[in-house]
């Protein structure tokens, strides 16, 4: 079949790019070429095309303004010393006995705050990582608390580029989507939060029995972990004094707390969310200038090319942000929304949606969206594309109300978001752990990636089980009110075959 080998080669190209370390954009562009060849094999006019491609390009226009923002946004938060008041005040309440609970907590505070899993794995969760394993912490536990930690935000914050990604595509309000991320994940932040207070008992009990830390982390991590332990450890003593380090680099006066805290506040308010960003970027300017005296030429060059520090220290914990740093993420939402465009004139996905419209049938919108969400994620290694696909696929499960947009929207928040970083080799989860040195094991503690989308599941299975029975009691009480079986359009149409429109 045409279409399944178009899709496995683009597969192909996306591994070995991943595979090889190289960037994922000219993995993407041969992607689109693939995909119009697709097209143009099956008669499609390449004009047509060209101009559904640049339409849905256009329509994600808003979400690049508000990467533009967020890269912005972020620079400055490390400039202004921000993130830097925020990790030395929070780093000075971990101790051996709590490290592993602490640095999920504490890891799941700072990604809510900056909205983004990798820029927090490297300011909190090198820290984290770093005191724990100086602590003789296991370092696959701690890695997993870490990894989990930094999705948390990147799920629910008001600045996170893939809320505000998964709000474009489905047309909702971000603060309405937010509120039912926050009851879906309560329950699975909660028994991570037990996990990982059970794993930090269990390395105290060996510690008093006299096994120490390091004991039950070498008997848990077998090789692997080891390394992790050694990588880290080695640079773990230089940057112990947390508070000090960042006191040599920075004035850190609560006032550079404000920026924070603005966004806190704007956003309980859910004022919009680029209001929101820019009344941030205004306080940390005035920050910038007036606490940590910058001048206005080096604040214009962080805000295209990002904060460096001259400390390699703070330059290892705080380097980043920027204009610049969004164009990965932005060049990626443009080509793949050039991709749903294509496929949308191609009708290529036409017979895969149609079998994801029969599983739903079965399972539910919910269940299929998770199947979907994990396939899409092992083939795109990337959490952008992951969302996006999931989204062009699993359109027809949903309807084009208010309710079920709404619906689609936090199913693909507790499925595609957090099931990317889950696959070994998508860079949502390798990066993060690579950069804060921990082994690939921790994948498999990273408790609320898959808490949630099971309990989203669990909770969906049971809601249709006992509809069925409601319906079914109802129709047995009244017969007279039965409804008499109709059979779906898909299926009528799976059982009649399909029959593709002139030209598709």
């Amino acid at each position: 079949m045409l279409e399944a080998g178009t899709m496995l080669l683009f597969c192909a190209v996306l591994f070995a790019s991943v595979a090889l370390g190289w960037s994922i954009i000219p993995a993407l562009f041969v992607g689109a070429l693939l995909f119009m060849g697709y097209g143009l094999v099956r008669r499609c006019s390449l004009r047509a095309m060209a101009s559904r491609a640049a339409g849905s390009v256009r329509s994600a226009g808003t979400v690049v303004v508000a990467f533009v923002l967020i890269g912005v946004l972020t620079s400055l938060w490390r400039a202004s010393g921000t993130i830097a008041f925020i990790v030395a005040h929070s780093t000075a309440v971990i101790h051996a006995a709590t490290v592993i609970p602490l640095s999920f907590l504490l890891c799941s505070a700072m990604s809510v705050l900056v909205g983004s899993s990798f820029a927090s794995a490297a300011t909190m969760g090198t820290i984290c990582m770093s005191l724990g394993l100086s602590m003789q912490a296991n370092p696959v536990m701690l890695g997993g608390a870490i990894l989990a930690g930094v999705y948390v935000g990147d799920r629910c914050s008001p600045v996170s580029t893939s809320a505000l990604l998964v709000k474009q595509l489905t047309h909702t309000n971000l603060f309405n989507t937010i509120a039912r991320m926050l009851r879906t994940g309560a329950v699975p932040f909660v028994l991570s939060c037990v996990v990982y207070v059970a794993a930090a008992v269990v390395e105290w009990l060996c510690a008093s029995g006299g096994s120490g830390f390091g004991a039950a982390s070498a008997a848990a991590t077998a090789g692997s972990a080891g390394s992790a332990r050694a990588a880290v450890s080695t640079n773990a003593s230089s940057i112990t004094d947390i508070g000090g380090l960042f006191s040599s680099a920075f004035d850190l006066h609560w006032l550079t707390l404000v920026p924070a805290l603005l966004v806190i506040v704007l956003a309980l308010l859910r004022v919009d969310v680029r209001l929101l960003m820019l009344a941030s970027i205004a306080a940390s300017v005035a920050v910038c200038v007036g606490v940590q005296h910058m001048e206005w030429a080096e604040l214009l060059r962080l805000l295209i090319f990002g904060y460096h520090a001259q400390n390699p220290q703070v330059a290892a914990l705080l380097d980043g942000g920027g204009i610049l740093s969004m164009l990965t993420v932005m060049a990626t939402v443009c080509i793949s929304s050039a991709y749903a465009g294509i496929f949308a004139e191609t009708r290529m996905l036409a017979r895969l949606q149609q079998v994801i419209e029969m599983l739903g049938h079965r399972i539910g919108a919910c269940g299929a969206t998770m199947i979907t969400a994990t396939c899409a994620a092992a083939l795109a290694c990337n959490q952008t594309l992951t969302i996006m696909l999931t989204h062009q696929l699993c359109g027809g499960l949903y309807g084009d109300d208010e309710s079920e947009r709404s619906a689609q929207a936090i199913d693909l928040e507790d499925s595609a978001v957090v099931i990317a970083p889950l696959i070994p080799w998508s860079i949502a989860g390798a990066v993060p752990l690579a950069t804060i040195n921990a082994p690939t094991l921790s994948l498999a503690a990273a408790t609320f990636l898959y808490l949630l989308p099971l309990s989203r599941m669990l909770a969906s299975a049971v809601r249709r089980r006992s509809g069925f029975r409601t319906r079914h009691r109802s129709q047995n009480q009244n017969p007279g009110l039965a409804i008499p079986h109709r059979p779906k359009p898909m299926l009528h149409m799976f059982a009649h075959g399909f029959h593709p429109k002139s030209g598709d």
